[in-house]
């Protein structure tokens, strides 16, 4: 099991990530687990989804989805 040095970094504690467990941002989701603390990246957001729709070229869905029709239900 890797470990990690925690470390006061002025009135906060701070914990030195090894190499392998670095993040690729500047900010990342911290929360509690029972007696863990869990850090993960931040989820994407719905704007950066959208940022990446506009780049897809307009002939993505050319040929279509594949998707099954509707199914026919009775009403609630």
């Amino acid at each position: 099991m890797t470990q990690a040095r925690v470390f006061q970094s002025g009135n906060s504690q701070a914990v030195r990530l090894p190499k392998e467990f670095r993040f690729q941002s500047d900010q990342v989701e911290i929360f509690r687990r029972g007696d863990e603390v869990v850090l993960r990246a931040l989820p994407v957001s719905a704007a950066a989804v959208f940022d990446v729709l506009v780049t897809l070229p307009d002939d993505f869905f050319a040929s279509g989805r594949d998707d099954p029709p509707p199914q026919e239900r009775e009403g609630l």
